[in-house]
């Protein structure tokens, strides 16, 4: 196989996990509809960025993977569908608690955890308050006949996570975000910045991305959507507004991926001799 077809969600949330499972799974059927593999929801479709507020009483909202109401919602979701569906939940284990993400594949099994590597803290986006760093280190999955890495939300901002999927094996890198606007700066609008940030990745590593963003206002913290598809140039393939709900689907050619990144020389040419300055704390 060298093609795959892939799908983003984008949509707003509540704070009724039923009613946000039941619109994440409408449209997960929408994309498999439209042939997609492999579907991405939002980061913790579950309910409202929470993060935005320490609120202690919210930890009663983390649950252990397989208790996880979105992730048994999505198991068998994928498995009427025989889809991947990489999950996005508030993860409890013993008194840790993650932003992770299960990597539900076809079969309706879930193939192994990731649990997000950079937590960002900082006005509306209070993330270390609630989670731990992870401890899985980035992994790469299995997926139709190729490799899929995922990050989470604050991940993308780094090119040593796309960099390190991509020398595990990965051919496709998705991201599920949730970010928008910025309470301490009215005039930040950080969505370019968000998808030319994962857009380099693409250029660099010369692989396709699929980003997937919340709509809405919630509680005066408006998300900007902008979900998109690229290619391995960077060249949008398809993509979603500020304020649209729905999906975007596109289909890869992972031949010609393959080619193009051999062609480019990037992973030919790297210097991992010269690179001990990056694992050293400033």
């Amino acid at each position: 196989m060298t093609q795959i077809t892939v799908a983003a969600l984008q949509l707003a949330f509540t704070a009724d996990i039923d009613r946000n499972i039941a619109e994440v799974s409408r449209l997960v059927r929408e994309a498999a509809a439209r042939g997609a593999q492999v579907i991405l929801p939002p980061e913790l479709f579950e309910g409202e960025y929470f993060c935005r507020v320490e609120d202690e009483g919210l930890f009663a909202n983390a649950k252990p993977t397989d208790e996880h109401k979105a992730v048994r919602a999505m198991q068998e979701l994928a498995a009427e569908l025989k889809v991947h569906i990489p999950t996005s939940f508030f993860e409890a284990d013993g008194p840790h608690h993650y932003n992770s993400l299960a990597m539900v594949n076809p079969d309706g099994k879930v193939a192994g955890v990731y649990r997000k590597s950079h937590i960002p803290d900082g006005p509306g986006y209070e993330e270390k308050f609630y989670f731990r760093p992870g401890n899985t280190g980035f992994k790469v999955w299995d997926g139709p006949a190729t490799k899929l890495g995922v990050g989470i939300c604050w991940d993308q901002w780094y090119p040593e996570t796309a960099r390190a999927m991509m020398l595990m094996g990965a051919e496709i890198l998705f991201y599920p975000t949730a970010i928008g606007s910025e309470p301490h700066d009215d005039s930040l609008d950080t969505a370019r910045l968000w998808r030319r940030a994962m857009v380099g990745h693409a250029v660099s590593n010369v692989v396709p991305i699929v980003a997937a963003n919340r709509v809405g206002c919630e509680h005066g913290q408006t998300f900007y959507g902008t979900s998109f598809i690229c290619d391995e140039r960077g060249d949008i393939l398809a993509e979603l507004g500020r304020e649209e709900e729905g999906v975007i689907v596109a289909t890869l050619d992972l031949g010609r991926v393959k080619r193009h990144r051999a062609a480019f020389g990037f992973f030919r040419d790297r210097r991992p001799e010269l690179y001990g300055r990056l694992v050293q704390d400033i």
